[in-house]
């Protein structure tokens, strides 16, 4: 089973105290969802480079590189998934507005809507089937429910109902996520079960989620090793002629 994770300058901890932690709690590998987190490191005040595969081999873990894209609008996300896309193994759109989960779910190039229930726009059965018919994956986000408390905690339950019985309705793929900035804010495996359980969500059914983004980092994987890249093949609704 795969986490994925905000590592530092996004993050409060580098690439390796998150590998060192995920495999503590059992983890087979860890996406790094900031950008720069595998070109540099800052680990107790020592500037280094963070190599993914010597971390990957010092703590048996698999990093995979990602990035999660934080847009203003479609047209935004839309740019920088054309740029990011050939250069990581897993592209995020981070979502909660409407449109930039219109955006993402239409659009084939990227893998994972994250937090789609971040903001007020909503998610609904029009965007469960896009997503279903594009292979993106949809982020069940635990962490407002790991480390809120009071009605933020009910009403981040809540959600986590609402999308669940949207998302399974049309089978459309998803993955779970605690959603970590900090190797503290990690949660091993049967933490996030029991999370899932709390909010009635089968067992198998997480596990799913969290070994979906290994499946998605080898199928990519795959992809680039035959010099294969997805743009172009179908272009998204904000996909403009190059």
């Amino acid at each position: 089973m795969y986490e994925a994770v905000h590592a530092y300058p996004d993050g409060d901890a580098t690439v390796a105290r998150h590998a060192r932690t995920a495999a503590r709690h059992g983890y087979d590998g860890l996406v790094i969802r900031t950008r720069a987190a595998l070109e540099s490191a800052n680990d107790g005040g020592a500037t280094t480079a963070a190599d993914g595969d010597a971390i990957a081999d010092e703590y048996d873990v698999d990093v995979v590189d990602a990035v999660e894209i934080d847009a203003d609008d479609p047209t935004g996300a839309s740019g920088a998934v054309g740029n990011c896309r050939p250069e990581h193994t897993v592209v995020c759109v981070a979502g909660g507005d409407a449109a930039l989960n219109r955006y993402a779910v239409e659009e084939p190039r990227v893998d994972v809507l994250a937090r789609p229930s971040a903001g007020a726009g909503g998610f609904n059965h029009v965007l469960a089937k896009a997503a279903r018919d594009n292979g993106v994956h949809v982020e069940f986000d635990f962490g407002p429910v790991l480390r809120r408390s009071g009605g933020d905690r009910v009403r981040a339950l809540s959600a986590l109902r609402k999308l669940r019985e949207i998302v399974t309705y049309y089978d459309a793929p998803h993955v779970v996520s605690a959603n970590a900035s900090s190797h503290l804010e990690l949660r091993a495996p049967r933490e996030l079960v029991a999370v899932g359980d709390r909010v009635g969500f089968d067992p198998e059914w997480v596990r799913e989620g969290l070994r979906a983004w290994g499946s998605i980092a080898t199928r990519n994987r795959e992809r680039r090793s035959e010099r294969f890249i997805e743009p172009g093949v179908r272009r998204g609704r904000y996909e403009t002629e190059r």
